[in-house]
């Protein structure tokens, strides 16, 4: 068996040599399943059709490791932080796994240097490319090895390394909360509203428009209604200096 992988090995072409060696550098074993790695690195832009019609891309990948990315952060800080709130622990949890900073994090790690795309085939928001990848990267590690390994992997590869949870915390703003605060002290009237959305295969985008006494004054967009609205009252407060 041993003989078997050692040949199969040398019959991969310098381009999987270079996944299987990256694969290794981040998680810290030679990958059991290459092909699931190399799905990883395929975005849905440069996907090639199946001859049952499915086009292979890392969406599903991305679909699984986003569940449980976000699991096992949810059970680490429900462990870490026993008197804290659902609403803490939720909002932790969210700057923690956002795509900016997953896409950050693909970036840091070097799994982004992996990626094959074509942006001018997807006009999908190509910052969150590389979070989108982490995430498959994660379902990767997941089926290849188990919910433990995983578990193990992200706590103690991604998570403890690479996030400051203390910084985080104290830097955890509302943007949306300060400009409804702003707007009540100034008599301002404020309305946040969804103005469009887009669905490009499994991603979705939301595009949000803050209305200040009767007037369009920011615009933002997100993954979610929620994450939208926070993004243009970011820019709002950018706009009125309140951050």
């Amino acid at each position: 068996m041993i003989r078997r992988f050692l040949t199969s090995f040398k019959k991969l072409s310098k381009k999987d040599k270079r996944l299987v060696a990256t694969v290794k550098s981040i998680v810290g074993y030679k990958p059991f399943r290459l092909e699931l790695f190399q799905l990883v690195t395929q975005h849905s832009s440069v996907a090639k059709t199946l001859p049952n019609g499915f086009r292979a891309s890392n969406e599903r990948l991305e679909y699984l490791g986003d569940a449980i990315l976000g699991a096992v952060v949810a059970d680490y800080l429900f462990k870490k932080y026993p008197f804290k709130d659902e609403g803490f622990l939720t909002e932790i949890r969210s700057r923690l796994v956002n795509r900016e900073s997953l896409s950050l994090l693909a970036k840091k790690i070097g799994i982004s240097q992996m990626l094959e795309s074509d942006f001018s085939k997807n006009r999908y928001h190509f910052k969150s490319i590389y979070g989108d990848m982490m995430e498959a990267f994660i379902g990767a590690v997941y089926i290849d090895r188990g919910y433990q390994f995983c578990k193990t992997f992200i706590i103690n590869k991604l998570l403890i390394p690479h996030f400051d949870l203390d910084e985080i915390i104290e830097n955890n703003t509302n943007y949306k909360s300060i400009l409804i605060e702003w707007s009540q002290k100034e008599n301002k009237s404020i309305r946040f509203d969804i103005e469009d959305y887009k669905q490009e295969g499994m991603k979705k985008e939301f595009r949000a428009v803050i209305i200040i006494n009767g007037d369009k004054f920011a615009k933002g967009a997100g993954l979610n209604k929620k994450k939208a609205e926070q993004n243009a009252a970011f820019k709002a407060c950018q706009k009125l200096k309140l951050s």
